[in-house]
Protein backbone atom coordinates (compact mmCIF):
# COMPACT_ATOMS: atom_id res chain seq x y z
CA UNK A 1 0.00 0.00 0.00
CA UNK A 2 1.16 3.42 -1.15
CA UNK A 3 0.61 6.75 0.19
CA UNK A 4 0.34 9.77 -2.03
CA UNK A 5 -1.00 13.00 -1.33
CA UNK A 6 -3.39 14.61 -3.55
CA UNK A 7 -0.33 17.10 -5.09
CA UNK A 8 1.75 14.07 -5.85
CA UNK A 9 -1.21 12.59 -7.54
CA UNK A 10 -1.86 15.27 -9.89
CA UNK A 11 1.86 15.67 -11.30
CA UNK A 12 2.01 12.24 -12.18
CA UNK A 13 -1.05 10.31 -12.24
CA UNK A 14 -0.18 7.73 -14.61
CA UNK A 15 2.65 6.88 -12.31
CA UNK A 16 0.13 5.65 -9.60
CA UNK A 17 -2.41 3.96 -11.90
CA UNK A 18 0.81 1.95 -13.39
CA UNK A 19 1.42 0.65 -9.79
CA UNK A 20 -2.82 -0.15 -9.77
CA UNK A 21 -2.48 -1.65 -12.70
CA UNK A 22 0.07 -3.94 -11.36
CA UNK A 23 -1.78 -4.98 -8.09
CA UNK A 24 -0.88 -2.10 -5.56
CA UNK A 25 -3.15 -0.17 -3.33
CA UNK A 26 -2.66 3.76 -3.31
CA UNK A 27 -4.00 5.95 -0.74
CA UNK A 28 -4.69 9.45 -1.74
CA UNK A 29 -4.04 11.93 1.20
CA UNK A 30 -4.74 15.31 2.24
CA UNK A 31 -3.74 17.09 5.38
CA UNK A 32 -2.72 13.78 6.65
CA UNK A 33 -6.16 12.21 6.34
CA UNK A 34 -7.03 9.63 3.75
CA UNK A 35 -9.66 10.69 1.57
CA UNK A 36 -9.74 7.63 -1.55
CA UNK A 37 -8.12 4.44 -1.94
CA UNK A 38 -7.39 3.80 -5.35
CA UNK A 39 -7.02 -0.52 -6.12
CA UNK A 40 -7.14 -2.81 -8.79
CA UNK A 41 -10.37 -3.84 -9.67
CA UNK A 42 -10.70 -7.31 -8.65
CA UNK A 43 -12.21 -10.12 -11.00
CA UNK A 44 -14.43 -12.17 -9.73
CA UNK A 45 -12.99 -15.24 -11.15
CA UNK A 46 -16.54 -16.64 -12.04
CA UNK A 47 -16.97 -19.14 -15.25
CA UNK A 48 -20.54 -18.62 -16.93
CA UNK A 49 -22.68 -21.20 -15.78
CA UNK A 50 -22.94 -24.12 -18.85
CA UNK A 51 -26.16 -24.20 -21.22
CA UNK A 52 -28.23 -26.68 -20.60
CA UNK A 53 -27.16 -27.02 -16.37
CA UNK A 54 -30.80 -27.89 -15.71
CA UNK A 55 -31.67 -29.61 -18.31
CA UNK A 56 -34.48 -32.57 -17.53
CA UNK A 57 -34.77 -31.60 -14.00
CA UNK A 58 -37.65 -29.58 -14.85
CA UNK A 59 -40.25 -29.06 -17.75
CA UNK A 60 -41.92 -25.99 -19.04
CA UNK A 61 -46.02 -26.53 -19.42
CA UNK A 62 -47.24 -25.71 -22.63
CA UNK A 63 -49.15 -22.20 -21.64
CA UNK A 64 -46.09 -20.73 -19.95
CA UNK A 65 -46.29 -18.05 -21.98
CA UNK A 66 -50.01 -17.72 -22.28
CA UNK A 67 -51.78 -14.35 -21.10
CA UNK A 68 -52.92 -14.65 -17.38
CA UNK A 69 -56.51 -14.80 -16.49
CA UNK A 70 -58.10 -11.39 -16.25
CA UNK A 71 -58.87 -11.76 -12.27
CA UNK A 72 -55.14 -12.14 -11.58
CA UNK A 73 -54.48 -9.90 -13.90
CA UNK A 74 -56.69 -7.42 -12.26
CA UNK A 75 -54.63 -8.01 -8.60
CA UNK A 76 -51.12 -7.00 -10.10
CA UNK A 77 -53.31 -3.96 -11.02
CA UNK A 78 -54.71 -3.46 -8.12
CA UNK A 79 -58.22 -4.05 -9.20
Amino acid sequence: MVSVTVDEIQRDPSKYLRQVEAGETVIIVQADKAIAELRPISSSGKQLRPFGLCAGEFTVPDDFDAPLPEDLLNAFEGK
